[in-house]
């Protein structure tokens, strides 16, 4: 147990330190390529982080000899979504709220948010749109199901287009760190930037495998059943990537970027381990993956509203967590954990 807990341990900090180095070399990325910050954060870095966990999910649903094994796959498709727009949200507003008191910002401007609030407000009624038909899916039985998982591609692809053209916030680059494998690089080329990127993800994908692979050993030995570490534990160890992007953006006082991350993580959890899993499982979600789908929806509806009427501050995102706690007790309380 003790190697578990080192082992869990060294992998969380390899994944900031590969987060540090991944937000890095995106920046720089998106710089070159004349992208605006939003679109940086919401379709860059966001297909990035999410890699590792759409392939959890592929894996699980097609690879899954058992329906216990593509469960898997299922809860993951709603669970990264839950963790998102709870405890992600949650993480990004409390982190301002500790800046702002440290004195990292000017007093006025304390209480806002530097972040285009109508566009987040467009995203969220984006992953809302989706997430409606997502759970109406899994309560309906009919023979051609599978086939619906190409229009939530679709709607990905349709979403990164929108992005990409209506990104007007100005290309990313005035107050980016220089690149860290080229430091005395003043600008560094897209090679060595993308090249920082990729190699980061590869640490971040394999260092995530062995933090969730240590969580389903801890939990084990704390006596922990299986569902709850599948739908309460293990969503939140592949959302972690996430979760440390944001993170690092808010200590660089750069929360547009941290944001739109989350933002278009979202939609990538709402769209692309879908697709695969509803392609490829019957798609019949029980009580507990519909509690969750309706406290993902909860929280959205709710940031939506502040969003739409650009009067999000820090504290109303830090409030998103109670909401997966309210999950988290239904989730305990049903499993008799």
């Amino acid at each position: 147990m003790l190697l578990s807990i080192f082992l869990f341990a060294v992998s969380a900090a390899a994944i900031y330190v590969s987060c540090e180095y991944f937000v890095n070399g995106i920046e720089w990325v998106g710089c070159r390529l004349n992208l605006g910050a939003t679109a940086v954060g919401t379709v860059l870095a966001a297909f990035g982080t999410a890699l590792p966990e759409s392939v959890v999910t592929f894996m699980a649903v097609f690879f899954g000899s058992t329906a216990g094994q593509k469960d898997i796959g299922v809860g993951a498709a709603l669970g990264g979504p839950l963790v998102l727009a709870t405890l992600a949200y949650a993480v990004v507003g409390l982190a301002m709220r500790r800046r702002a008191r440290r004195g990292a910002v000017p007093g006025g401007a304390r209480d806002a948010i530097n972040a285009d609030q109508k566009r987040l407000a467009r995203d969220q009624s984006w992953f809302m749109a989706i997430f409606v038909v997502k759970l109406a899916l899994g309560v309906l039985v009919f023979s051609w199901k599978p086939w619906m998982g190409i229009l939530f591609l679709l709607a990905y692809g349709w979403y990164v287009r929108c992005e990409l053209r209506d990104d007007s916030a100005g290309a990313a680059g005035d107050d980016i760190e220089p690149l860290k494998i080229r430091p005395r690089d003043a600008r560094p080329t897209l090679f060595w930037a993308v090249l920082q990127s990729l190699l980061a993800l590869a640490v971040i994908a394999v260092a995530s495998h062995e933090f969730v692979r240590q969580i389903g050993t801890i939990a084990a030995w704390a006596g922990a059943s299986p569902h709850v570490t599948a739908l309460l534990l293990a969503p939140v160890a592949t959302e972690l990537p996430e979760i440390m992007n944001a993170l690092i953006w808010v200590r660089q006082g750069k929360e547009r970027l941290a944001l739109a991350n989350i933002s278009g993580s979202m939609m990538i959890q709402a769209t692309i381990p879908s697709a695969m899993a509803i392609a490829m499982t019957p798609w019949h979600l029980g009580p507990v993956l519909l509690a969750s789908g309706v406290v993902t929806m909860l929280s959205i509806a709710l940031l939506w509203r502040r969003f739409h009427q650009e009067s999000m501050r820090p504290a109303a995102l830090a409030r998103a967590g109670w909401l997966y706690l309210l999950f988290v007790t239904f989730g305990l309380v049903y499993f008799g954990a």
